[in-house]
Order: C-alpha cells, then structure tokens, then sequence
C-alpha cells in the first residue's frame, strides 16, 4: 500500500525547448487527479503528510511539480506566469492525465489561477490557499510584504542566477543544522505557523522537500519573485472556472485583504477565511481543501 513518506513515483518529464520538470506523485496511479503547486520557497514535496493520506485513501492522484530552477527542473525564467501552462499542458499529457484540478499553496497561487485561466478545458477548477496578489496592472492589490520584492524586481531580475547559486552552497553547507534552523524560523512567526510547524509531521515535510529541492539548485524562487512583480499574462476576469479561497485572517506574509481583493475581482470565486490562522493555515485543512476542490465541475446529484 502506498505510505506519505515518499512519493509513489518521481522524475521529470521534457517539456518546451529542450528544458524537463520534475514531479512527485502520491496516492492512486488511476484516480482523478489533482496537481499541486508549491510555495514560495519550495518544491514538489511540500505537500502535508495529512494530503498524502488522503489521496490514498481518496483515490486521488496527487501530483507535486516543481517549478524551474527547484530540484531537477531546468532553471528558466519565464517571460509572465502566465507562460508556464505550455509546459504544464505538455507535463500532463506526459503522464497521462486529461483533466486535473489545480491547488496552489502561496506563490503557487497565480499559477493555479493561470492554468484556470489559460487551459479551461483541462482544468475544471482551482483552490488557493493564501495565494499572492498581482503587483501591477488593473488587478493589482496595494502594499503588503510583496512590495519589497517590486522595490528590488531590477536587483532580482539581474542578480538571480548568482544569488540563487549562494543559496544553493549555503543550503547544502549548513544542511545539518536545517533542523535548528527551522524550529528558529518558527519561533519568529505568529501562533498560527508556529504552532504548525511544531508538529512533527509539518517539519518533517518542510525539511525534507527543503533539502531534496535544494541540493542540486535554489534559483526558482527568485524566479517567482521576479514574475510577482510582472503582469501575469492574463487578468483576474480571464478565470472563468471556479475558484475556491481560503486565506488566514492572521496572514502576516500574504495579508487577508489581498487574498478578499482577489477573490472579489475573480468571476466564479469563493473565499474561506481560516480564523486565527496564518500563512501556512491552509496546510492544516488539507483533507477538506481537497475534498472542497475535487468536487469543482462534477454533476450534482438530483437525488
């Protein structure tokens, strides 16, 4: 029987000009299935133990990518977020999936919403859990931690690939002290992700997709940071399939009204607010995030 520990298969498959991606999947081979996309830092095993089980006991295909320049997928920089659906279409029919539903965990967030918005017919629905807001454009949200990285977008955009390589030698030099590391990361955050991080299975998560996804390369975030701070490729009134939300009201990193004004902008979109919980508070509610998001487009029964 599959076990959440590990992933029930892994690799990379070729996506556009000549690059690959590389992805985790958990739980049933032939159930239906759902892509998830990570944070911002992180990488196609941050996905909670409590998912992991799930789609076991689901029977749903649960697929983690990463996004380029995190673990073995070629580092690019695509020109808008928007972009990165050509290679997801060609990354689903390498593995043989027609339709899947889309959750995206913070900076994974816009990604959700772009394959929403730009592969409508293979993605019947989307889930975001304290996904970032655009910075520019008709859409944008003001303020925010976010604005540091428009503040720096030019530093970023020039500076990424050797920064990206420092933190990949700094990673991997003090790889035995992740641990305490993590648990002084959570010792800073509100009660929320600090509580969150105290449990066992939630570090254990975070360390391992943490020193997995960064022993060969640390460039993808970066990457993000830079598409933050771009036109996205598509507006908000583009998401024509439905759109579940679920944000912290405590949310110190991705405040609450981004996620409210997103939602409000969005045509078919719902928002969850998570009481007392932070950034990470949609990772606590795996199970019912799921099973909220799987439902998107199936027939309602008359009965």
């Amino acid at each position: 029987m599959a076990t959440p520990e590990r992933p029930t298969l892994e690799g990379s498959v070729a996506v556009r000009d000549g690059r690959r991606l590389s992805f985790a999947e958990y739980g049933s081979a032939r159930g239906p299935a759902l892509v998830w996309m990570h944070g911002t830092p992180g990488g196609r095993r941050q996905i909670p133990f409590e998912a992991r089980l799930h789609a076991v006991d689901a029977g749903i295909r649960l697929i983690g990518v990463d996004r380029p320049g995190i673990g073995t997928s070629t580092p690019h920089l695509y020109p808008r977020i928007g972009d990165w659906v050509g290679d997801l279409e060609v990354l689903l029919d390498a593995v043989g999936v027609d339709q899947a539903h889309v959750i995206g965990l913070s900076g994974g967030g816009p990604y959700a919403l772009a394959a929403g918005a730009l592969l409508p017919d293979r993605v019947p629905g989307v889930g975001v859990l304290g996904g970032v807001a655009p910075t520019v454009g008709v859409d944008a949200a003001d303020g925010g931690p976010i604005q540091l990285a428009v503040r720096m977008a030019p530093l970023l955009a020039a500076g990424r690939v050797p920064i990206g390589a420092a933190l990949t030698g700094t990673i991997r030099a003090v790889k035995p002290l992740a641990g305490p590391a993590l648990d002084l990361y959570a010792a800073l955050q509100p009660i929320g992700d600090k509580t969150l991080l105290a449990r066992p299975e939630f570090k254990a998560m975070f360390l391992d997709d943490l020193l997995n996804g960064s022993r060969f390369q640390t460039s993808a975030p970066l990457a993000d940071l830079v598409l933050f701070t771009r036109a996205w490729g598509f507006d908000l009134a583009d998401v024509r399939v439905p759109v579940r939300w679920w944000h912290g009201d405590e949310d110190h990193i991705v405040p609450f009204r981004h996620g409210a004004h997103v939602v409000d902008r969005l045509p078919d979109a719902v928002l969850a607010t998570i009481d007392g919980e932070s950034h990470l508070g949609g990772l606590g509610i795996a199970r019912a995030v799921m099973d909220e998001v799987m439902t998107i487009g199936l027939p309602r029964s008359t009965g």
